[in-house]
């Protein structure tokens, strides 16, 4: 069972500063609760936000003495730390059935990925469900040791479900799936045609008839020890 202590808050208090003491600003409400803004010591709120999620009911009391039964509803956090800054709490009614969302917990070893080197794909992680409080389920289990070749899935309608509690999601749905790893097999190297590739030839190439009339004629050195006439 979880419990949170709660204060009730003055609404014109600096949330910023209530941050700072170590204080959680929250609310909660219900169709027959009205809107009460409280707050809440931060470690004492991660820590059952932790343990309940979304999806387990939490007992609120106030310091007036007062208990209200309660969900997190939703929770806005810091979006550079990810601290949680508020939080709303709905209200249940104890004869009134809900509607919600339970996280999926998958539990097991699937032959198809241990023996076949498939891969498993996990399709849905929350299940939509309907049931009073009292029959609310923390998580659903999903058995994934049925998945035993690489055609095999788990559908919605599967999955057993605790008594008093009814399947929202499309019976259909795909919970988790086996897909086959796909190997990608090398390309050899293409054959370098080296005929087509052109290879340039050093130097400077002269064509015939060009640089004749630019040419120099080599001077005869005159012979040693004899002076010409």
């Amino acid at each position: 069972m979880f419990v949170l202590d709660a204060q009730k808050r003055d609404v014109k208090k600096s949330p910023v500063k209530m941050r700072r003491d170590g204080l959680v600003p929250a609310v909660f409400y219900g169709r027959k609760e009205k809107s009460t803004a409280i707050s809440i010591q931060k470690k004492d709120f991660l820590k059952v936000w932790k343990g309940a999620g979304e999806s387990s009911i939490i007992t609120i009391k106030q310091d007036d003495g007062s208990e209200h039964q309660a969900l997190i509803q939703d929770v806005d956090r810091d979006p550079v730390t990810g601290s949680p800054i508020h939080a709303d709490f709905y209200v249940i009614e104890k004869d009134r059935r809900l509607k919600i969302k339970v996280p999926i917990e998958f539990l097991g070893v699937s032959p198809a990925v241990k023996d076949l080197g498939g891969i498993l794909v996990k399709v849905t992680h929350e299940l939509e469900i309907e049931s009073l409080p009292k029959d609310l389920p923390h998580n659903i289990s999903v058995d994934i040791s049925v998945l035993v070749d690489l055609k095999s899935q788990i559908l919605a309608k599967d999955l057993t479900l605790s008594a008093g509690v009814t399947l929202i999601t499309g019976a259909e749905d795909v919970i988790a799936a086996i897909a086959e790893a796909k190997i990608e097999e090398e390309k050899p190297p293409e054959a370098i045609d080296l005929s087509s590739i052109e290879v340039e030839k050093k130097g400077k190439e002269v064509k015939e008839g060009e640089g004749e009339e630019n040419a120099v004629t080599p001077v005869a050195a005159p012979a040693k020890g004899k002076e010409a006439k």
